[in-house]
C-alpha cells in the first residue's frame, strides 16, 4: 500500500529543502526524497558552498605568500598543505548537509534516500519498488554541468566543476573553457595556488550576462592576477595527449590555435536535471533542454505537479531555488507567495568579487532609453584604502524620469554582502535619491554605494 503525504518534494537541494520546511510549518505532511546519501544538493554538496571553502583557504595562501609584507608582516616558508585544505573544505560540507538532516527531523520532514521515478498526478515510485502518493508533487531537481561533444567528462583530464573541487595535486596548466561564473571560481583557485590557467570563452569578455564595465574591469584585474584570458575563441576540440590535452580554438579570423594542458575544466554552463524520473512520460511538458515548462504558480501542464529551483526555467542560482519554494509552498496554502525576478542578484566569489541586481546599463538603456549613471571608485573610499582593498567600482543606474533604481553593480572587496542593500532597496522601488540621503557608517565599503548613487545625481562629494 503507498505511503500517503500532501506532498512530495524530489530533490533536496536549497529549492527543495526549503520547500519542505516552509511546507511542514504550513501544516503539511510532507516527504522529501534525495537521490545522493545527503541532504543539500549540488549546492551544498559539490556546488556553492565547497567551492567558497576553496575560494576562502586560496585566498588565505595567495596573501600569506604574496601579499603581507605590505602591512609590515614578515613571512617566511610559506607553503601549500593541499589534503588539509580539502580536508577544510570537506568539513564545512558535512557539517552543513548533516545541519539540514536536523532541520529535517525538527520539522517532522519524511526523508527518502532514493531515485525517484514521477508515474502521474499524485503518483511516485522510489527505487526498489516503493510507493507514494500525495495531492502535490514538486519537482526540485536542480542541475548537472553541460558536456562539450567534442570534449566528454572523463573525471581525470577533462574535468567538470565537481572533479575541479577534488584535484589532489596542483595543475602545471589548467586550460578552463567558459568564462563564467564557476569558470573565473575555480580558476581563481587553482591560479592562486600556483597553477597556470587560461580561461577560453566565445565572448569578448568575462562574465557577459553581467554589466559589460563590470566584465571588462574583472579581465583587467584577473589578468594582473595571472590568468591569462582568450575571448572571442570557439572552441573547436580537445585532443587527449600523453601530458594531459590539446585545446583547438578558432579565433575571431578563422585562424585555429591550440593550448597544451595537463587539465581540461570545461564550464560552459549547467542543464536541467530531469533526464530519467518520468516526467515527459508522465504527460509534463519539457522543453527541448529538458527544463520542466511552468506557468507562474510553478504548476505544470499537469495539475498538482510542479517544479522550482534549476530544474524550472529562470536564472540557475540557489536563492532563486529558495525564495521559488517559499512561494510554492505558501500558495498551496492558500497565501500569496511572491518571488521578485527583478531584484534577484548575482555573485561571481572571486577576489575582488562582482555582484549585480537589476538591468544591466545596456538592458536599461534597451528599455528606457537613456539613464541616468553613477559611478564611485573604492580607490576613493577610505575603508578601502584601510583595509588594502582599492580595486573596483561601484556603478549605481536609474530611471531618467522617475528617479527609480534599475541596477546596481559592484566589483570590489565583499561585493557579495554589498549588493544586499541595493537589493532591498530595489524590492521596495526606491529610487537612487533615497539611496543617496540614506545615512552610511563612516569608515566603511557600504560608503561607495551611496556615492555613486550621488554622481548619479551629478553631485559626487568624494569624487
Amino acid at each position: 500500500m503507498a505511503e500517503q503525504f500532501d506532498a512530495i518534494v524530489i530533490g533536496a537541494g536549497p529549492a527543495g529543502y526549503v520547500c519542505a520546511i516552509r511546507l511542514a510549518q504550513l501544516k503539511f505532511k510532507v516527504c522529501l526524497v534525495e537521490k545522493r546519501p545527503t541532504l543539500g544538493g549540488t549546492c551544498l554538496n559539490v556546488g556553492c558552498i565547497p567551492s567558497k571553502a576553496m575560494l576562502e583557504s586560496s585566498h588565505h595562501y595567495h596573501t600569506a605568500a604574496h601579499g603581507l609584507a605590505k602591512h609590515g608582516v614578515k613571512v617566511s616558508g610559506v607553503g601549500l598543505d593541499l589534503p588539509t585544505l580539502l580536508a577544510r573544505k570537506d568539513g564545512v560540507v558535512k557539517q552543513l548537509t548533516g545541519g539540514i538532516g536536523m532541520l529535517m527531523k525538527k520539522n517532522g520532514i519524511a526523508v527518502k534516500n532514493a531515485w525517484a521515478t514521477v508515474k502521474g498526478a499524485g503518483q511516485v515510485v522510489l527505487e526498489g519498488g516503493e510507493e507514494l502518493t500525495a495531492k502535490h508533487i514538486i519537482v526540485a531537481t536542480g542541475s548537472t554541468p553541460i558536456a562539450l561533444p567534442f570534449a566528454p567528462f572523463d573525471h581525470t583530464t577533462v574535468l567538470d566543476s565537481t572533479d575541479a573541487l577534488s584535484l589532489t595535486t596542483v595543475p602545471s596548466h589548467l586550460v578552463v573553457i567558459g568564462a563564467g561564473v564557476i569558470g573565473l571560481e575555480m580558476g581563481s583557485v587553482w591560479a592562486r595556488l600556483g597553477a597556470k590557467v587560461t580561461v577560453v570563452d566565445i565572448a569578448t569578455r568575462p562574465v557577459a550576462i553581467m554589466d559589460e564595465d563590470l566584465g571588462l574591469e574583472a579581465q583587467k584585474l584577473f589578468a594582473k592576477q595571472g590568468l591569462e584570458f582568450v575571448l572571442g575563441a570557439k572552441v573547436q576540440g580537445v585532443a587527449k595527449t600523453a601530458a594531459g590535452a590539446e585545446v583547438s580554438y578558432t579565433d575571431a579570423t578563422g585562424k585555429t590555435h591550440t593550448l597544451a594542458a595537463s587539465h581540461v575544466l570545461v564550464a560552459v554552463g549547467r542543464k536541467a536535471a530531469t533526464a530519467g524520473m518520468g516526467l515527459a512520460e508522465a504527460g509534463v511538458a519539457l522543453t527541448e533542454r529538458g527544463v520542466v515548462v511552468t506557468n507562474s504558480h510553478f504548476e505544470t501542464n499537469v495539475k498538482g505537479i510542479y517544479a522550482i529551483g534549476d530544474c524550472r526555467e529562470g536564472p540557475m542560482l540557489a536563492h532563486k531555488g529558495e525564495e521559488e519554494g517559499v512561494a510554492l509552498a505558501e500558495m498551496l496554502a492558500g497565501q500569496k507567495g511572491h518571488v521578485n525576478y527583478a531584484a534577484i542578484p548575482w555573485v561571481v566569489y572571486t577576489h575582488p568579487e562582482l555582484a549585480g541586481v537589476g538591468l544591466t546599463e545596456a538592458e536599461a538603456r534597451a528599455k528606457v532609453g537613456e539613464v541616468k549613471v553613477g559611478k564611485f571608485k573604492f580607490a576613493a573610499n577610505g575603508r578601502a584604502l584601510a583595509v588594502d582593498a582599492t580595486e573596483g567600482f561601484v556603478k549605481v543606474i536609474a530611471h531618467p524620469q522617475t528617479d527609480e533604481l534599475l541596477g546596481v553593480h559592484i566589483i570590489g572587496h565583499n561585493a557579495s554582502e554589498l549588493i544586499g542593500e541595493a537589493a532591498v532597496l530595489m524590492e521596495f522601488k526606491a529610487s537612487a535619491e533615497d539611496l543617496a540621503r540614506c545615512v552610511h557608517a563612516h569608515p566603511t565599503l557600504a560608503e561607495a554605494i551611496k556615492e555613486a548613487a550621488l554622481a548619479s545625481q551629478g553631485r559626487p562629494l568624494h569624487s
